[in-house]
């Protein structure tokens, strides 16, 4: 009886072979699933997400900022975008001389700002000019480091240049090209000298405030002498510049003696 009693009021307990009585071992229990992110912890992310692309943006625009409250800037987007300074026209043919040198061209007016060499370019590429068309010139000057690549535009495409105005029929009239204009003409190659039409040449000065003037006028010196030099303009065009900050005006036989012009022709206009 006393083993029966046992075996009915031992419960959930089991005679272990080596010992007192054990509890039977507990089923296995899934473990519990991963806390789940709180709301704070899922707009953590984000919100510095947001904070980081604000102050990249912020430091982008602080910086265009300085950048474009330069003037120079100003004039530059001004012209690029809104009201270029100079104005084209694309002429089929022009006759230099009376119908034996008939060529399309493409016929700049206007003042040389900061933007002329890109548009100079865009006008260029829209007027498909082939090697030996012509740039037609009709300027006072103005930006001297556009004129420079503006000439390098010219002389890489291999185009000639003349100093005039052209209607739509082709017709060339007398017109002048001076200061900085000077530097575009050089680019060209050759250089035809429209007669009646004028070249001059004078001192370059950089205005910009708190430079020194004898030091810029050097730099400058120097670097326009290299210009004509490559473009096969003698220096002496250097000492014609050099010898007054008024323009001065080249006659042909000046200019011709310089190789500022390598072929002098007649106007159609002039020949009548």
């Amino acid at each position: 009886m006393l083993d029966d009693d046992r075996r009915d009021h031992r419960g959930p307990f089991q005679n272990s072979p080596t010992g007192p009585w054990v509890a039977p071992p507990r089923a296995a229990v899934n473990p519990p699933p991963a806390p789940q992110p709180t709301v704070a912890h899922t707009r953590r992310r984000p919100t510095w997400s947001v904070i980081f692309f604000a102050l990249l943006v912020l430091g982008i625009g602080i910086r265009a900022y300085r950048d474009l409250s330069q003037p120079e800037a100003w004039t530059y987007w001004k012209e690029s975008y809104f009201s270029p300074s100079m104005t084209s026209s694309v002429i089929a043919r022009i006759d230099l001389d009376a119908g034996t040198r008939s060529r399309a061209a493409l016929a700049i007016h206007g003042t040389i700002g900061a933007a002329s060499a890109s548009w100079l370019r865009e006008r260029l590429d829209e007027a498909h000019l082939a090697a030996g068309d012509i740039v037609l010139l009709s300027s006072p000057g103005g930006n001297l480091e556009q004129a420079l690549i503006m000439g390098e535009i010219i002389r890489a495409r291999s185009l000639a240049t003349a100093v005039g105005t052209a209607d739509a029929s082709g017709k060339v009239t007398r017109s002048y090209c001076a200061s900085a204009c000077v530097l575009v003409y050089a680019g060209g190659a050759p250089r035809y000298g429209v007669e009646g039409s004028a070249l001059g040449v004078h001192r370059f000065v950089n205005r910009a405030p708190g430079r020194d003037p004898i030091a810029d006028a050097q730099r400058t010196t120097g670097v326009v002498l290299s210009y004509m030099t490559k473009m096969g303009v003698s220096s002496s065009v250097i000492e014609a510049m050099s010898a007054t900050r008024d323009v001065r005006w080249l006659d042909a036989a000046e200019a011709l003696k310089m190789h500022l012009i390598t072929d002098p022709i007649r106007s159609a206009e002039a020949a009548r």
